[in-house]
């Protein structure tokens, strides 16, 4: 079973071996969050990470300094994300981070499963409250990809906890 994390300052004392996993709507704070933990790591661990240990899907849809998603692509740069997440586990990366929304626990389980076979100890982050509708406006207001209150509202309905 997984540790649930809140706040970064909580989750800084260094493991062995850690994986976050974070979980929440477009515009709750996961980005926000993941910068304070980084910070709280001093700066040469919070420029490896940023380097070796810090996966994010929304990475791969950026070209040329421009954030362009494109829905044809999701699986194909979901996947791949996973295969460089799992090869920072490899090579024993000693704090690694998947920042996706992660609506769902399938979407996850094999970044769970695989720092699990590692010997990693996860944390998973939820951050905001999914099923709050003054929390899912304030999402649709401050996510950087422009996604509308609909399709927040429409993602939080499928949000498993």
């Amino acid at each position: 079973m997984s540790d649930v994390c809140v706040k970064p300052l909580a989750c800084a004392v260094i493991q062995p071996k850690l994986v976050i996993i974070m979980r929440g709507l477009p515009g709750s704070g996961k980005s926000y969050w993941i910068e304070q933990f980084i910070v709280s790591q001093g700066i040469e661990h919070a420029i490896h990470i940023r380097q070796y240990g810090y996966f994010s899907t929304d990475r791969y849809f950026y070209q040329q300094g421009q954030y362009r998603f494109n829905p044809q692509k999701l699986a194909q740069y979901h996947q791949a994300n996973l295969s460089a997440f799992i090869q920072a586990l490899a090579r024993h990366e000693p704090i690694v981070i998947c920042d996706n929304t992660n609506i769902a626990k399938w979407e996850f389980m094999a970044y769970e499963a695989a720092a699990k076979a590692l010997g990693y100890q996860i944390k998973v982050v939820l951050v905001g409250q999914p099923d709050d509708d003054q929390h899912q406006q304030l999402c649709a207001q401050r996510n950087q990809h422009k996604v509308s209150l609909g399709n927040i509202q429409k993602m939080a309905q499928l949000f498993e906890k």
